[in-house]
């Protein structure tokens, strides 16, 4: 399987030079670094090239890197069904930059490109309908964020008073814990039951 991996790689590298940046086979997976700016037409040629026919969209997400340049990968994930195979392909993008939507090439990609525009606030250029999707109305900021706080910015709750739900700012009842991992379990001088074992082994 690695090798009929191997081989795509290439293939799809030798067809399309001007799209991927690198390639990679790791645990039995492709996977394809590719730029930005033609991502639609890399993603027409993954579906219609007679080696790959990745006919189906499996899913897409972000990843957000906040000390790198381009601070974000957008991943996809395809699958050909005809060919037996399952791909990823990743697109680094800047915080600014716009990304080309896919729904012309995959109709599925509308819910998703729509996610990861609502946990990550990337923005995919041509996306028909893109707004939030798993969020409230009014939701501020995106908290797949590696600098979205942990407590989000407004709770909600079930007024019984004025019988409704209510928005407000998150407003903790004893100050927030600072987690510095340390613990009193660390430094302990003592041996749990089955660590012996592991060191015999070692």
């Amino acid at each position: 399987m690695t090798e009929a991996l191997r081989e795509l790689g290439a293939h799809i590298e030798a067809k399309r030079p001007d799209c991927v940046v690198a390639w990679d086979v790791a645990h039995g997976e492709l996977t394809l670094e590719a730029t930005p700016n033609s991502l639609v037409g890399f993603v027409e040629f993954l579906k219609t090239d007679a080696t790959c026919r990745f006919s189906t969209l499996v899913d897409i997400t972000g990843v957000d890197y906040p000390d790198r340049e381009a601070r974000f990968d957008i991943v996809y994930h395809f699958l050909s069904m005809y060919q037996n195979h399952r791909i990823r392909v990743k697109v680094a993008i800047r915080e600014d930059e716009v990304l080309a939507s896919i729904t012309d090439v995959f109709p599925a990609a509308n819910w998703f490109e729509r996610e990861v525009f609502d946990m990550f606030g990337i923005l995919f250029a041509g996306h028909p309908d893109l707004r939030r999707i798993l969020t409230d109305y009014g939701f501020r900021g995106y908290p797949l964020r590696k600098d979205f706080p942990t407590t989000g910015y407004t709770e909600v709750r079930y007024d019984e008073a004025e019988k409704r739900v209510v928005y407000e700012p998150v407003n903790l009842v004893q100050e927030y814990r600072q987690f510095d991992f340390m613990s009193p379990w660390e430094g302990a001088e003592y041996i749990l039951p089955g660590d012996d074992k592991a060191e015999a082994k070692g």
